[in-house]
């Protein structure tokens, strides 16, 4: 007897349901020096209010996660929030270090961002960099993205606060956030 094929499963949309007790918005804990948040918004700029959004991140000395011996740091390295009917979400963290990249070359401080949502087979990939970072111009990943398409990956600052950033996730059209394949 023929078997049919089972067809593909896209990502989502039961984040409340299976995820919501796994959600870390505040990343860096007592060491929290500042506030990054956004919105996925879909190509005709509407929010997207069942995404799923991770951080990954070094800390401020460019080391990843703590290892087993190092449990009692306060960077754990990792958040992940849902977005609100809006499409927003928020983390609060630290500025992490420069970390080698391809080559050994150190790369400009950034998080590692990941986004689930309905309608996708595989998650998104990309990143985002600080504002006035000046090792940005040398960061091998960030030298890869054609240059008038950089800016979607660069945080914005909020008013003259230093510590608030703000940095959307544009799922299609003219000013699309870059993705990265893996």
């Amino acid at each position: 007897m023929p078997r049919a094929i089972t067809p593909n499963q896209t990502v989502g949309p039961y984040f409340q349901i299976g995820l919501a007790h796994l959600y870390v918005q505040d990343v860096a804990g007592a060491g929290a020096r500042f506030g990054i948040r956004g919105r996925v918004l879909d190509g005709d700029g509407k929010p997207v209010n069942d995404a799923l959004v991770e951080i990954w991140q070094a800390d401020a000395q460019g080391r990843y996660a703590p290892t087993l011996g190092e449990r009692g740091k306060s960077v754990r390295g990792f958040g992940r929030v849902a977005t609100d009917a809006a499409g927003a979400f928020q983390f609060t963290t630290t500025k992490p270090g420069r970390v080698p990249g391809p080559g050994g070359v150190m790369q400009a401080p950034h998080l590692a961002i990941a986004v689930f949502m309905r309608g996708l087979l595989k998650h998104l990939v990309t990143r985002v960099y600080f504002p006035d970072e000046q090792s940005n111009l040398e960061d091998p990943i960030l030298n890869l993205v054609p240059t008038e398409r950089r800016r979607t990956l660069v945080a914005k600052k909020i008013g003259t606060d230093e510590s608030a950033l703000e940095w959307n996730v544009i799922l299609q059209g003219q000013d699309e956030t870059v993705f990265f394949d893996y």
